[in-house]
């Protein structure tokens, strides 16, 4: 079978915001409605996501007072050099901060379209992307779940009803959770998701300890090379993976 490589990152940029430490939430709390700090740290993580062909992003501000009024995404889309990228705006905060998923690709994609997830507090969303065309197409989904397990369980079967037609999907993102939780299960039930092989602490980045960052992929796509590294001085670290991705989901002679 012809496979095609494809080399993806999964990143929350915090809005470009630097913590290292647990104090710095609250003492650099003005970080997170100043722009002051940030522009540096988005060069580093361009410089980070340059390499890779598709790149999914959490907490890119859409363009707000923290951001000096930048569309995050966009801005790592130039300067990495990305021909296609594209952004789902989930919270606002009266114009001071805003946050949003993003995706920066190398390769066109066919069709993009953004939910909105369900939970006790809105302003959670998933990004679906779709490379190729009918029944074998690539589905690549980002997504940024909630702190509460309740919320996690329905925006779990909520993403799971969206990619259980999708036999060859990437899930990617901050889920908040570790990946063999209960509520990770409906995925790996009703989609042709499979548990990674191995979990990368991702959390706190100065110290990673917590596994909740993940990139999964069907059963049928293989996995190497995957590496938990920092992204500029975000709380979480960048997740990286190499994908073998069956050629017939790009339309290709397989």
């Amino acid at each position: 079978m012809t496979e095609r490589r494809l080399t993806v990152l999964s990143c929350n940029i915090q809005a470009g915001s630097s913590t290292s430490r647990y104090r710095d939430y609250v003492t650099r709390g003005w970080s997170h409605v100043l722009p002051v700090g940030k522009h540096g740290s988005l060069e580093q993580i361009a410089e980070l996501a340059q390499p890779f062909d598709i790149v999914g992003l959490q907490e890119s501000d859409a363009g707000s007072l923290r951001s000096g009024f930048l569309n995050q995404t966009h801005f790592l889309a130039e300067r990495g050099d990305f021909p296609y990228w594209t952004h789902q705006p989930n919270r606002s905060v009266g114009g001071i901060a805003s946050s949003a998923n993003g995706l920066l690709s190398r390769i066109a994609p066919t069709d993009v379209v953004d939910y909105p997830l369900p939970g006790r507090i809105k302003g959670r969303g998933v990004l679906l992307t779709r490379f190729g065309s009918g029944n074998e197409a690539l589905a690549v989904a980002v997504a940024h779940l909630s702190l509460g397990v309740k919320s996690r369980q329905s925006q779990l079967a909520f993403i799971a009803e969206l990619l259980a037609d999708f036999p060859h999907a990437v899930l990617m993102g901050d889920f908040n959770t570790t990946a063999d939780a209960p509520e990770m299960q409906a995925l790996y039930r009703h989609t042709s998701l499979a548990p990674p092989s191995c979990a990368y602490p991702t959390f706190p980045s100065w110290k990673p300890e917590r596994a909740i960052d993940h990139i999964l992929t069907s059963r049928d796509i293989g996995c190497t090379g995957h590496r938990a590294i920092p992204a500029a001085r975000s709380d979480h670290l960048a997740l990286a993976v190499e994908l073998s991705v069956p050629a017939r989901a790009f339309g290709e002679a397989g």
